[in-house]
């Protein structure tokens, strides 16, 4: 489920703390995640659709916006396309689930959605999104098929962070 940020109060550029904090914001999203639910015919009831958090995710999307990550760097709105958050069992997501970076990229690569507004409009390939940890490339191809919206094909980019650098040394007579 996309919402405009805006239309939330928000800016897209939140961060854990203060969306996590703000029970009356996570009682609003779960609200609509359920009420979403319900409507895509994944649940019966609203009630069916609290006993399963996990789907569907919801997210909000903002035009490209300077802010702060959560590990203290600066994303600066010049590198990205959108600032995207998603929620995840309930509170704000620390960088963006696999899940949720392939619906963006189908949704941003879909002419006339919400997340392709957010990214600029038009016909898009790629977009890179801000999220609470940094950015994102996701890529996407969708067209028209007898009058509806399907995606071919959506691809993410994903990268390791190093957590260690040494050195080894090996006897001589090792080899």
């Amino acid at each position: 489920i996309f919402l405009k940020a805006e239309d939330l109060g928000l800016t897209g550029t939140e961060l854990q703390s203060e969306v996590n904090s703000d029970s009356q914001l996570l009682a609003k999203l779960e609200t609509i995640r359920a009420l979403g639910g319900v409507a895509m015919g994944l649940f019966k009831d609203v009630t069916e659709a609290q006993s399963s958090q996990h789907i569907p995710k919801i997210a909000w999307v903002a035009p490209a916006a300077s802010y702060t990550a959560s590990s203290g760097s600066n994303v600066s709105a010049n590198d990205i396309n959108l600032v995207v958050r998603a929620m995840s069992m309930g509170q704000l997501h620390h960088a963006m689930m696999g899940t949720a970076a392939v619906a963006i990229a189908a949704a941003a690569t879909t002419q006339g959605t919400l997340v392709n507004q957010a990214a600029g409009a038009g016909e898009l390939n790629e977009v890179r999104f801000g999220h609470p940890s940094g950015t994102l490339l996701v890529g996407g191809k969708t067209e028209q098929v007898d009058g509806r919206w399907q995606a071919k094909k959506v691809s993410m980019s994903r990268s390791a962070r190093r957590i260690m650098v040494g050195e080894v040394f090996v006897a001589a007579d090792a080899f």
